[in-house]
């Protein structure tokens, strides 16, 4: 089909349709006093925290220079459209554009998507394709989608963490994949796949990575029990590592905002936002608002309170609670989290925003390893996630 075969009313009802999900992604409450709070020893907040983020990191990178294919990029350039979504000022959505022109082209994406890491950048695709209407897009879009019937599983149905990773689950690796499904069936009439498969992906790595009497997730889970961290008769991993738990809460979130409002499985991952919730509120740092690196080992010397990580915690409890998910009590939570966070958010003395904090990309290890991970300034798992958060909390 032809870029110009699509009918304008068909495009019409499609562009309609993924414009009301991006608003409603950047939709939020009222930003609060806290977002006016300066960050300690900096300079006065800028009237928008996004806005100055944005500018920041695009006068410190040109599209051709940002960085090459990757989840990381995706997650950024993903809460940049947020932004875009809000504002409605365009060369934030050209500089989108132009860095994912430099992969996709009028044959789609060479990407054979042997990782769910891979496939993170794809979420903007069904929102490109709508908002530009280039065919190549969708072409690209198209790909990975037919890429899951033959991507490997378990035996119970979760997708590999990576073809290469036999039987491994992890946390990071549903947000990469199943809101990317979710949508696409949501943008192209193809439902009945897309919405039972992500909605079961969760469900899935939820029954292998919960631990129900703290309230969180193990990072990874082995299906056989052959990886050294695999531990007992569960086979998961040992540790609560932060941002793999964050990046599951979003996860559900972001399915739960095109899911229908009949599907069966949509109130398994309300069910799996409150759990995450009550760990998050549980292991909340009383003086800080954040959350550590290793969530349940806040007295331990050597751990660290992790920005992107609390970044997503605070995005999913505001928005459960605005989706009603969550009781109201959850946005006092959300709202000492959102503060905590903009106290790790500066300007510098070349008027460019600092971000600090943030871990840099970890793989499922032992403590020492997770405790000597980089604290990394701009890195853009912490970009992302403080956007995607800070859209949540503007109008």
């Amino acid at each position: 089909m032809s870029e110009h075969s699509l009918r304008p009313t068909r495009r019409a009802v499609l562009a309609g349709t993924l414009g009301a999900l991006g608003a409603l992604a950047a939709a939020g409450p009222v930003a609060r006093a806290a977002d006016r709070l300066p960050p300690i020893g900096g300079a006065a907040a800028p009237a928008d925290w996004s806005r100055a983020v944005i500018d920041s990191t695009m006068k410190r990178y040109t599209p051709d220079k940002i960085g090459g294919w990757g989840y990381t990029l995706g997650l950024y350039l993903y809460g940049q459209y947020l932004f875009y979504k809000r504002t409605g000022e365009k060369k934030y959505f050209d500089y989108i554009v132009a860095w994912y022109d430099r992969f996709i082209t009028d044959s789609g994406i060479s990407n054979s998507f042997t990782n769910l890491d891979s496939m993170r950048s794809c979420q903007m695709l069904p929102l490109l394709f709508a908002e530009t209407g280039r065919k190549k897009y969708k072409t690209a879009a198209d790909q990975l989608r037919k890429r899951f019937p033959a991507y490997p599983r378990t035996s119970d149905g979760g997708m590999f963490h990576a073809t290469g990773k036999v039987g491994q689950l992890w946390g990071d690796g549903v947000y990469m994949a199943q809101p990317f499904l979710a949508l696409y069936g949501a943008a192209f009439d193809d439902g009945g796949y897309c919405f039972e498969e992500s909605a079961k992906n969760l469900a899935v790595s939820f029954s292998h990575l919960r631990e129900p009497a703290k309230g969180l997730l193990y990072h990874a889970y082995d299906e056989d029990g052959s990886e050294s961290w695999a531990s007992g008769a569960g086979h998961h991993s040992k540790y609560h590592w932060a941002r793999a738990i964050g990046w599951f809460g979003m996860a559900a979130i972001d399915i739960l905002e095109v899911l229908p409002a009949n599907h069966p499985r949509r109130a398994a991952l309300i069910d799996m936002v409150r759990f995450l919730a009550a760990g998050y509120e549980r292991y909340q740092d009383a003086a800080t608002g954040r959350w550590y690196q290793v969530v349940d080992r806040g007295g331990e010397a050597k751990n660290w309170l992790e920005t992107s990580a609390s970044s997503m915690y605070t995005f999913t409890l505001a928005r459960g609670v605005e989706r009603g998910y969550l009781p109201a009590s959850y946005q006092a939570v959300a709202d000492r989290g959102y503060a905590g966070v903009l106290r790790k958010v500066s300007v510098g003395s070349d008027g460019l925003t600092n971000i600090t904090d943030i871990c840099e990309g970890t793989n499922v290890g032992d403590l020492p390893y997770y405790y000597g991970r980089a604290r990394k300034t701009n890195d853009f798992h912490g970009l992302g996630a403080f956007l995607i958060m800070n859209e949540q909390y503007r109008h």
